[in-house]
């Protein structure tokens, strides 16, 4: 019995069963590696059902507007990925007429598909030749093999591809991507892998040379950043509140939030925060209270942000503001949900 062999009748005795694993439509696979990058799959399969539910097909998708996709998506992060959805699906109904790319290229060429997404569709659903590289993978070859190029490079994606593709073959490559992904799952995991009942034990580089620990290889990765949120809080005589889209790029672009103000250090009095040129000036003379006696922590890949709530009782009606029931049904970033729970 050969590798791939000994690969594929693990998987075929190990294997969890997903919804879609159920299927090769284009679509529900597509969907499914979109809201897996960056997720862990027990978070991600909820989210699943509820998208395939509400879009049963990807024109149902196309159709919806923006925000109610980003309010589905809303808890799972990095929402570019939801927006860059909602935005091929809509392409590929009116351009494509409904029907996906059937080539690895072509797929390559939607927005919000990479080499690991074109991949799995273009070997899950129409049987082409293209390996998936994605965590999984890397930590399972890099072990077995020795592999020592650090992953976060850019040659290692070609590096690891390559080796994948010389493993695969040409016979079910879609089970077979399926197979690496699983088994860095359940056997080749991160921490205390499952060394003693691994089939790949004899041969395996890191096992042998007593070097688990040192795989996969990553190379320093860059500063985590520290940013200050300030959330004005601001409700009228009726209590309606000030909302705003947060339009410009970087994290939960086109999410709604609470007016902000970003500061660069700490903000602990509202008499250094009224003195911002962003705090509106006619609500200066009015009392802020700040709703959370300690910043509340939220990090995310390379950023930590340290966030403050600040209440504030406008004495006339606000133009453009929201009910409590409205903005429950708004697109929020997680740190604004939260609060949201807990105040209203």
């Amino acid at each position: 019995m050969n590798w791939t062999q000994k690969l594929l009748q693990w998987y075929s005795e190990n294997k969890r069963a997903f919804l879609w694993r159920e299927t090769q439509e284009p679509y529900k696979v597509w969907l499914s590696e979109i809201i897996l990058q960056q997720t862990r799959t027990a978070q991600g399969l909820p989210y699943f059902k509820r998208f395939i539910e509400t879009f049963p097909t990807l024109e149902a998708i196309a159709l919806a507007s923006e925000d109610q996709v980003l309010k589905l998506w809303q808890g799972l992060g990095y929402y570019s990925r939801a927006r860059n959805l909602h935005f091929t699906a809509q392409y590929i109904h009116t351009h494509l007429k409904g029907q996906f790319p059937k080539t690895f290229h072509d797929l390559l060429a939607l927005k919000g598909v990479g080499d690991y997404t074109a991949s799995a569709i273009a070997s899950i659903c129409y049987g082409l030749p293209e390996p998936v590289v994605d965590g999984n993978v890397y930590r399972f070859l890099s072990r077995y093999f020795g592999i020592s190029t650090p992953i976060n490079t850019p040659i290692a994606h070609r590096t690891f591809k390559a080796k994948a593709k010389q493993l695969m073959g040409q016979a079910a490559p879609g089970i077979f991507n399926q197979a690496m992904m699983e088994f860095g799952a359940l056997q080749c995991i991160p921490q205390n892998p499952k060394c003693t009942d691994c089939p790949f034990i004899l041969d395996c580089n890191a096992y042998n040379q007593d070097k688990i620990v040192f795989f996969p290889v990553k190379r320093q990765q860059q500063k985590v950043r520290t940013r200050f949120f300030n959330y004005l809080v601001i409700s009228d005589p009726d209590q309606n509140y000030l909302m705003e889209k947060r339009t410009q790029k970087g994290i939960w672009q086109n999410l709604y939030q609470f007016p902000l103000i970003e500061t660069n250090g700490p903000i602990k009095s509202s008499e250094k925060l009224k003195v911002r040129s962003e705090y509106p000036s006619e609500l200066a003379k009015i009392p802020t209270a700040l709703w959370n006696r300690t910043p509340i922590t939220h990090k995310l890949t390379h950023q930590i942000l340290e966030v403050n709530f600040w209440l504030i009782q406008a004495k006339t009606k606000a133009r453009k503001a929201y009910s409590k029931d409205a903005i429950k049904a708004l697109a929020v970033p997680v740190v604004v949900q939260n609060f949201i729970k807990e105040f209203f």
